[in-house]
């Protein structure tokens, strides 16, 4: 690891391994005791399992030999010889971990190192706008101290023109590349995914909603109509077929797409009832409505 990001009783730990590690590049402290024997007092057992702890009432695991390293070293030494970038992190309205730890090693560290205040946060981060604003913070701040890892992506495949995509053997987190630009696709936590990216379906959509917006913005252009914004917004789902009035399909069900266009200008009935026309003979529209066929071929074993 390059980053070691250690909160509460984890970022005492986190200083002391830093010198052993050597990897690694910065450190950052979120809510740390400077010395870990003052905060002892806020542990409690939390069952007969001697190595849960509660701290702010939540149970936590704790290694009794960690804290007894913690408290057997010199926390102003320990903070002094890091040698590596360092950023505390720290609210002013922690109860659990006074502020003050911070000053301390703060003041203990040698340069480079910063100090950022979490405002308003409590020791727990039970709020997760607090976490997210830390976890911003951190990225920023470190990206002036970490080695890019060179890792192949998805570009290392591009062979064409073709858009190139790539899902590796765990989860659904997908690499795309089209036409000179790098996309990302999942699928939601709730079926396996990470919910990094728009799901495939949301790509369709969006290519519809790309597509008729630009269609109806290119004829109002030709027609010199003010046209300010063409905004498209749109859903999909799937619905018995017999449902559906005019589908020829009778069994099983449909794929139904919901299609809603805002026209933004100063426009007449006349125009804006053109313009919905126009939206119906969008390429990507007229796609999906035809007789579509998807060959499919097995590149060699030896090939890949």
């Amino acid at each position: 690891p390059q980053l070691l990001i250690g909160h509460s009783f984890g970022g005492a730990a986190a200083l002391r391994a830093a010198p052993q590690i050597a990897s690694a590049r910065a450190v950052v402290t979120i809510a740390a005791p400077f010395d870990p024997r003052h905060v002892q007092q806020h542990l409690q057992p939390a069952d007969t399992d001697p190595g849960r702890w509660q701290v702010a009432g939540r149970p936590f695991r704790l290694d009794d030999r960690l804290l007894e390293d913690l408290a057997a070293d010199d926390p102003g030494h320990a903070v002094a010889e890091l040698g590596l970038p360092l950023l505390v992190m720290h609210a002013p309205a922690d109860k659990v971990v006074g502020i003050d730890n911070a000053r301390q090693i703060y003041q203990a560290a040698r340069h480079p190192k910063s100090f950022v205040s979490l405002d308003s946060a409590d020791h727990l981060f039970s709020d997760p706008e607090d976490a997210r604003y830390a976890a911003r913070i951190i990225a920023a701040w470190a990206s002036r101290y970490l080695k890019p890892v060179e890792a192949p992506g998805i570009e290392s495949l591009v062979e064409d023109n073709r858009v190139t995509v790539r899902t590796g053997a765990e989860g659904f987190y997908t690499e795309m590349f089209a036409n000179g630009h790098a996309l990302v696709a999942d699928e939601p936590v709730a079926v396996g995914g990470t919910g990094h990216g728009p799901t495939p379906y949301d790509y369709l959509l969006a290519a519809l909603g790309a597509c008729t917006s630009m269609t109806v913005q290119m004829y109002a252009r030709r027609k010199g109509w003010p046209l300010q914004w063409a905004v498209t917004r749109l859903r999909h789902d799937k619905i018995h077929a017999s449902d559906c009035e005019d589908c020829e399909t009778r069994a099983g069900k449909i794929d139904r797409f919901e299609r809603e266009l805002e026209l933004v200008g100063d426009l007449g009935e006349e125009q804006r009832a053109r313009l919905v026309e126009i939206a119906e003979k969008c390429p990507v529209h007229r796609t999906l409505h035809s007789d579509v066929r998807v060959r499919t071929t097995l590149r060699p074993k030896e090939e890949s």
